[in-house]
């Protein structure tokens, strides 16, 4: 009878029990949804622009628009926070917005960030012009 019971609630007891990695609780795999844009609208409503940053640059300007990020360069040291209140600056002219609309959401101390531009100030797809309009410039 001791056989039965650890057979048959041995699942139950199993210490690893639905710790698989990247598995749901169905056990199929799951992935995090796929942009083919570094600009999207979050959950909270507002637009995330990643961002590639390279401070120290000798002007502002956006390198490049790629699937990873908008590659932009800096004319401030990396220091201090002084990089990204330039970054923050810029973008704001950039898109033709407030700086109290844009503000810096991760990446404080890392290259990789993201931007966050208030909801309802303007469209995924009029930031996406600006950027690339900018960037041929």
């Amino acid at each position: 009878m001791r056989r039965i019971y650890t057979t048959a609630y041995a699942h139950i007891m199993s210490k690893n029990k639905g710790k698989g990695k990247g598995t749901s609780k169905a056990g199929t795999t799951t992935t995090p949804p796929v942009s083919n844009t570094p600009v999207t609208l979050d959950k909270g409503g507002n637009i995330a622009i990643k961002i590639l940053a390279k401070p120290g640059a000798k002007q502002n300007g956006i390198t490049d628009i790629g699937l990873e990020g908008v590659g932009v360069q800096i004319a401030a040291p990396p220091s201090e926070g002084e990089a990204n209140a330039e970054l923050v600056k810029f973008l704001s002219k950039v898109l033709g917005l407030r700086k109290s609309d844009v503000s810096l959401d991760k990446g404080s101390r890392s290259r990789n960030k993201i931007i966050l531009v208030s909801k309802g100030v303007t469209t995924v797809e009029a930031i996406e012009q600006s950027l690339r309009k900018e960037c041929e410039s």
